[in-house]
């Protein structure tokens, strides 16, 4: 999977794009004029190529959603958890009708899927997952991204859950560095774990690995590592989804080696489908690095990610929702005055 650099698809993307190891494209705000563009640039995407391409976005809501302008502007995922606390029926109940509306804003403009909902746990350590994550609970996380897998399956979509086996309990920023994980294996099965097996069990159809060492385990950072992808997710959790790595790009990625070695590497751990993002220069060397590359078991599992037709809220539940995001946009508008 790879992305743009603009709003239109360059001849060099475009060859790219037609390559038969490209799978997918990822989109950023950059890519984003408006609604109307988005969906024409889309639209090139799928036309390029059958099956086509997928299309995919980080859009979790929060401080993680690409689009903007004329979508709806979605709270991070901690509100949720916070209502879980005092009212957990009512938390379940919006979330799955925030990830319905969600999901149906992506599809209406032809996106497939988004890479949510983050499984991490809030620990309070790690500053770039932070809101981002439900709670700091396991049960409260398990229970509303749950409801969220549910939500964006009506709107459509499949679910991403991330970053597996568990990124919220490192200071370090792996978009920057490589963080390093302390813990021994059996604490992470205590905790962090915990929702991704859960979610397994309610048939996620994708998980995300995590660029960090878990240094008790193995001194590859999971998204290498064929005993966290391969023994651990395959064969003990028994996922038989799709196994996405994190960016390849990013520096927690660089202590493996060269863009190819950390496409080997990545692959030969056991993921289904490798990203590259925002560093074009590392395409053309990982293109002819996998030319010739075939893996049948990986693109039926992809196959389950192209959108589909989403359910209609009622308009009692879009009212639910409305009145939830109006109430949070104006605590927010409050805490920016203050």
């Amino acid at each position: 999977m790879i992305d743009l650099e603009g709003t239109e698809i360059s001849p060099e993307e475009h060859l790219w794009l037609s390559h038969p190891v490209v799978g997918g494209v990822i989109l950023f705000t950059r890519n984003y004029h408006d609604k109307n563009q988005l969906a024409s640039l889309i639209s090139e995407l799928h036309a390029i190529k059958k099956p086509k391409l997928l299309v995919a976005v980080d859009q979790e809501g929060g401080r993680v959603q690409r689009f903007r302008e004329e979508f709806t502007e979605f709270p991070p995922m901690r509100c949720l958890g916070e209502i879980y606390d005092k009212e957990p029926k009512k938390a379940l109940q919006l979330t799955e009708i925030l990830a319905c509306r969600l999901a149906t804003e992506l599809r209406e403009i032809g996106v497939d899927f988004t890479f949510a909902p983050i499984l991490d746990l809030d620990t309070g350590e790690s500053i770039v997952i932070g809101d981002r994550a439900f709670h700091s609970d396991i049960d409260a996380v398990s229970a509303l991204a749950s409801n969220f897998m549910l939500g964006l399956r009506k709107g459509g979509m499949e679910s991403v859950g991330k970053h597996f086996p568990g990124h919220g309990a490192v200071t370090a920023d792996s978009h920057f560095e490589c963080p390093i994980d302390h813990r021994y294996e059996n604490d992470l099965q205590l905790a962090d774990m915990i929702p991704f097996q859960r979610l397994i069990g309610h048939g996620i159809a994708g998980i995300m690995s995590a660029h960090v060492v878990y240094e008790h385990v193995d001194k590859k950072p999971a998204s290498f590592s064929p005993y966290w992808l391969t023994r651990v997710l395959r064969e003990q959790m028994r996922f038989e989804g799709v196994i996405f790595s994190d960016d390849l790009s990013m520096k927690g990625a660089h202590v493996v080696g060269s863009i190819q070695e950390r496409l080997q590497a990545a692959l030969d751990a056991g993921s289904d489908m490798v990203l590259i993002c925002n560093n074009p220069q590392d395409i053309p060397p990982a293109l002819e690095q996998l030319d010739g590359y075939n893996n049948p078991s990986s693109q039926l599992r992809l196959a389950r990610f192209h959108g589909k037709t989403p359910q209609p809220l009622t308009d009692a539940q879009q009212d639910l929702l409305n009145e939830f995001i109006h109430s949070y946009q104006i605590n927010k508008s409050m805490s920016l005055n203050l």
